[in-house]
């Protein structure tokens, strides 16, 4: 089963992935650094988010979708077209 982190508050997104057969865990992306640590197989978080700390690149090997403007499915779309 694949784990995906989750940003707090995006709750419709974390509920429909669970539906599809997903680990989620909610996680506060205000310590992202430690959601990088985290065995995650993606991250889920909103567009505010997506550039911490002025950091353009990761440093996880884990898809990071931005929800910003996708509906739950199309979120879980990009978390299956990452996996392929």
């Amino acid at each position: 089963m694949q784990k995906i982190a989750v940003q707090r508050g995006l709750t419709p997104f974390q509920e429909y992935l669970e539906e599809q057969g997903y680990e989620v865990e909610t996680v506060d992306f205000d310590a992202f650094s430690r959601a990088q640590n985290e065995d995650y197989d993606a991250i889920v978080l909103t567009g505010m988010n997506n550039n911490f700390l002025g950091m353009e690149d990761t440093a996880t090997d884990a898809p990071v979708i931005d929800a910003t403007g996708m509906t739950p499915e199309e979120v879980c779309e990009q978390i299956e077209q990452a996996f392929l």
